[in-house]
């Protein structure tokens, strides 16, 4: 590691620039009309002027008549190792920027803004000391921080609507980036000089969500998402905001390839990470969401001891970890979308028996991966975390899948006057809610997979028991989505949702027609290809096998590449992509010599032309390729796969054809 610093103390400067270690990205921070910065890529504008401050409830802003006082930069280079991840060695090379603003007529208020400049982009906070009129209970009531797109004329952008009621699980879409109104993070945009840019946020902690509003001439300002009675952040003296990031590239791979998030967050809080268990599981799940079971009591309820333990036995033939059992505890019944009030998580239903469950697949080792559904009530969740949590861990659950299954902005907690409050996902209180069952599951050595989440900024360096979450349009769309998720889907899903973090996508349906095949059905837009590719292309140290048992044992031989594929890798690259066409990715497993490799497309057919050059240069491959068959299209011949080996080397070169709304999935078997 090395680290440099230099100390600066201007007394009349109106302006700072640093750089990244490559030098490409520039970062310019100024005081000429008011705090502002800017950022270039090769010396293009990428963002101009765009300020910076904050404002209170109870004192005057800290931003305009304010000037720069001092400035210190650091150089920083450095490695960490994380427990599971995309890669088991990250590099953390960046120059940093201290920009401490004092006000013109008053040195007592102030305020500094910490700049870091990685090669991939730039992300800086606020740091705001204790001073007169921010000494103790303090309400911010607008984030004045903005970013100004230098050119929004040829620009294209992907993105999803904020402060919706169906929180993040809309349909992606792609327009001009002057028709953006208000949408959520990571936005992704692409310039008309050909860069990419997107923007978002890292270590939200104790803080509202940034979602974006875009003002007159392309101005995107920082929307915090407001408390239940109006205020946008409520904090105490002396205090930090989250990281606001922007990843730049001058292609679209350069994004998927970046580590900038994860950098901007603090070191793990927990000694042991032992306990922390990547792996690949099924679930009485689908048969819910197409209609087989029931999630309530009765003649077809899915989470029966019987049914649990017939899972178990395939999981352990089939090589799987765990079981998740959804539907298992008292208060599925009746209307349980809104009846949070009655959920019981520890009161299993008469025909589940936890423990002849849970001794059934120990033996067998296979573990049940725990569930609960809060249905927005997270009072009711919060009073019972703690027995909930003991009784999972009394039988060996190492992982417990949440939700948070309530409209936007109708999230309830009940305070301490006993009052309702109704709040959004992406509030400070849900911030701080989802934190608190994250920090208490770690005490039970239990992970936790969020669905419908507050969205991911990297919390999982500091919690790596944060295993996975969901924020974006699963798999169970394409059972009743109406729409189902479009072929553009996951080619969008991976410059956009995928940046932010892990995604619990659920993904491997072999069954497309549950409800007849064709372009006007509730199904999965895709061929089976494309599902096998998922597992490589959208990341998740836990993935699960979706479909019903009886559909992989008509397959067999397609499913042997979920059987294969890991979810932990050493090393992960983005080879190949554009923001809503394609993507490929090539990920090395941990703790061994194999490769494997998916790519998926949007509805255009297209041939990939695979260079091999991240292969071991002295070792000979066996290419196990699960690829489209030449007749396959997702609309009316899904089905058509084709499994062809070969030998390869580094030197060689794969050219895969992919169908309409197609893909391919490769390991490379050293030998």
């Amino acid at each position: 590691m090395f680290i440099a610093s230099v100390i600066y103390a201007p007394v009349f400067a109106k302006s700072i620039t640093g750089s990244s270690p490559d030098g490409k990205i520039e970062v310019t921070i100024a005081d000429t009309h008011s705090p502002s910065y800017s950022i270039t890529l090769n010396k293009l504008p990428i963002l101009t002027e765009s300020k910076l401050g904050l404002r209170f409830k109870q004192v005057s802003e800290l931003g305009e008549g304010f000037s720069i006082q001092a400035v210190k930069q650091v150089a920083h280079h450095s490695t960490w190792q994380q427990p599971w991840g995309e890669r088991k060695q990250v590099v953390d090379h960046h120059n940093e920027i201290l920009v401490t603003f004092v006000a013109n007529h008053d040195a007592k208020r102030l305020f500094a803004v910490r700049f870091r400049v990685f090669n991939d982009g730039v992300g800086f906070r606020y740091e705001v000391p204790k001073q007169p009129g921010l000494d103790s209970h303090i309400d911010i009531t607008n984030e004045l921080t903005e970013f100004a797109i230098a050119d929004t004329k040829d620009s294209t952008a992907w993105w999803i609507p904020s402060r919706g009621w169906n929180r993040y699980e809309y349909i992606y879409q792609t327009s001009a980036l002057s028709s953006v109104d208000r949408v959520h993070t990571p936005f992704t945009f692409k310039l008309g000089n050909g860069a990419h840019v997107s923007i978002h946020e890292a270590a939200l902690v104790d803080y509202a969500s940034m979602t974006l509003q875009q003002m007159r001439g392309g101005v995107l300002k920082a929307d915090l998402t407001p408390w239940s009675d109006g205020i946008l952040v409520k904090k105490t003296a002396d205090f930090t905001t989250p990281w606001r990031t922007i990843q730049v590239s001058e292609d679209a791979i350069g994004l998927l390839n970046s580590d900038l998030i994860l950098n901007l967050n603090e070191p793990t809080t927990l000694a042991d990470t032992s306990w922390i268990e990547p792996g690949k599981y099924v679930g009485i799940w689908w048969g819910m969401h197409i209609a087989e079971n029931t999630w309530g009591s009765g003649e077809k309820h899915g989470a029966t001891t019987a049914e649990t333990k017939r899972y178990m036995d395939f999981a352990a033939e089939y090589g799987f970890d765990g079981v998740l059992v959804e539907g298992w505890n008292i208060g599925w019944d009746g209307d349980w979308y809104n009846n949070g009030d009655v959920f019981n998580f520890t009161q299993a239903y008469d025909d589940f028996d936890i423990k002849e469950i849970t001794q059934h697949g120990l033996a067998k080792g296979v573990r049940l991966i725990g569930h609960h559904e809060t249905s927005g009530n997270v009072t009711n969740y919060r009073n019972q975390m703690d027995d909930a949590f003991a009784l999972y861990q009394k039988h060996g659950v190492r992982q417990v899948k949440t939700g948070y299954v309530a409209d936007g902005g109708n999230i309830k907690q009940i305070d301490d006057q006993g009052i309702v409050r109704k709040e959004w996902h992406d509030g400070q209180f849900m911030v701080n809610e989802y934190l608190h069952n994250v920090k208490q599951a770690a005490k039970y050595q239990i992970s936790i997979n969020t669905h419908e989440p507050i969205k991911d900024t990297g919390l999982r360096r500091t919690y790596p028991n944060w295993i996975s979450r969901e924020g974006a349009r699963g798999q169970e769309y394409n059972a009743w989505g109406s729409p189902p998720n479009p072929p553009e889907h996951l080619p969008i899903l991976a410059f956009t949702r995928m940046l932010s973090g892990p995604m619990d996508f659920t993904p491997g349906t072999f069954d497309m027609g549950f409800k007849g095949l064709g372009a006007d059905t509730d199904r999965p837009q895709t061929t089976l290809a494309k599902q096998l590719a998922m597992y490589v292309v959208i990341y998740s140290p836990i993935q699960m096998a979706s479909d019903l048992p009886r559909n992989y044992e008509k397959n067999l031989e397609a499913f042997q590449f979920i059987q294969d594929v890991p979810v932990d890798w050493h090393e992960s690259k983005a080879i190949a992509g554009e923001v809503g066409e394609y993507v490929a990715f090539a990920r090395q497993e941990r703790g061994g010599e194999d490769w494997f490799v998916g790519a998926l497309t949007n509805e255009d057919p297209r041939k990939l032309s695979l260079a091999l050059d991240f292969l071991d240069k002295n070792k000979t491959y066996e290419a196990q390729i699960y690829r489209d068959g030449d007749s396959a299209n997702w609309i009316n011949n899904p089905y058509d796969i084709l499994i062809e080996k070969k030998h390869v080397q580094a030197s060689d070169t794969l050219k895969i054809p992919m169908a309409s709304s197609g893909g391919f999935a490769i390991r490379f078997k050293a030998l």
